[in-house]
C-alpha cells in the first residue's frame, strides 16, 4: 500500500493507492534471432560461446583424472619372511596413502642372492601386471655375510635402493629408544631391545620375538619413531666411503619409511 498526497481545490490530503507491478522480461530471453543479432548477439557466438565451454569441462575432468592417475607403486624385497615385511605391512596400514601402492616380499635370501632375486621378481610383476614400479627397495642386514658390499653395489648399478642395515634390522627398533653407536652383534641387539620394551613397559616378563606381528605397534606406543630417524642420520654421519661392511653400527631403514610415509614427495 502506497500514500499520494494530492492537491484540489486548494486542500492537501492523502489517500492510498495500490502499486502496480509490471513484469518485464528481459528482452534478451524472449528477443526473436533477428533482434538478437542487432543486440550484438550471433549465432556464430552462441555456438564457439558453446564449444569454449565444452572444452573447459572437458580440461577440468581430464586433470582431474591425472590427479588420480599419481601414484607411486613401490616393491619392497626383504631378507626375512616375517621380521620385516611384519613392520612394513603394519606402518602401510597405519599411513593411509591414495598415492602409493606397495607389493611386500618376503623371501628369506641374503645380499647379492637377494639383489638378483629382487630383479626378477621385479621383471615378473611388471610383466604380468603391464605397469612399472617407481620405486625398488630391498631390505637386508650385514650379518656375517661376506657380499655385503657387492650387494649394496649392485641394488644401486640395477637402481635399487637398499634399506640395509649393520649389523641387525633390529638395530632400527631398538633406536626408538635409545642412541647406539658402539658394534654389537645381533643377539646383543635383541638382549637390548627387550631390557628397553621391559623398562617402558614395566613388565619384567616381556619377551622379544622375531617375526612379532605386533611390532610396529608395540614401536609406536613405547617407542619414539622421530627419535629413531635422528639417531639413524646421526649414526650415518659418523661413516663416509663406500666400504659398507664396516659401517656398524648403521643404518638406512630410515629413508625408506619416510619414502612410505611420505610418497607425495616423490611427485613433487
Amino acid at each position: 500500500m502506497l500514500l499520494q498526497r494530492v492537491n484540489k481545490n486548494g486542500y492537501t490530503y492523502e489517500k492510498s493507492v495500490e502499486p502496480i507491478l509490471l513484469l518485464v522480461p528481459r528482452v534478451e530471453a524472449l528477443a526473436s534471432p533477428n533482434l538478437r543479432i542487432a543486440m550484438g548477439y550471433s549465432r556464430k557466438e552462441e555456438i564457439a560461446k558453446l564449444r569454449q565451454q565444452r572444452r573447459e569441462a572437458k580440461a577440468s575432468k581430464k586433470r582431474k583424472e591425472n590427479v588420480r592417475e599419481k601414484l607411486v607403486r613401490f616393491l619392497i624385497v626383504c631378507e626375512g619372511t616375517k621380521t620385516e615385511p611384519h613392520y612394513f605391512e603394519a606402518l602401510i596400514k597405519n599411513y593411509i596413502s591414495t598415492v602409493r601402492e606397495v607389493t611386500i616380499e618376503g623371501e628369506g635370501r641374503a645380499t647379492v642372492a637377494l639383489v638378483d632375486k629382487t630383479l626378477e621378481i621385479k621383471q615378473e610383476l611388471e610383466r604380468k601386471n603391464a605397469m612399472s614400479f617407481d620405486r625398488v627397495w630391498v631390505v637386508f642386514d650385514k650379518d656375517d655375510f661376506d657380499d655385503f658390499n657387492d650387494a649394496i653395489k649392485k641394488a644401486h648399478k640395477l637402481g635399487f635402493q637398499s634399506a640395509w642395515t649393520n649389523e641387525a634390522f633390529e638395530l632400527w627398533y631398538y633406536l626408538h629408544f635409545e642412541y647406539l653407536d658402539t658394534g654389537i652383534g645381533r643377539e646383543a641387539y635383541i638382549d637390548k631391545l627387550q631390557d628397553a620394551f621391559r623398562k617402558k613397559m614395566g613388565d619384567d616378563g616381556f619377551k622379544y620375538r622375531k617375526g612379532n606381528p605386533d611390532i610396529y605397534s608395540l614401536l609406536q606406543l613405547y617407542g619414539r619413531e622421530d627419535l629413531a630417524k635422528r639417531f639413524a642420520k646421526q649414526l650415518r654421519a659418523l661413516h663416509t666411503g663406500t666400504n659398507y661392511a664396516m659401517h656398524k653400527p648403521c643404518t638406512m631403514v630410515d629413508k625408506l619409511v619416510e619414502e612410505l610415509e611420505h610418497p607425495e614427495s616423490l611427485l613433487e
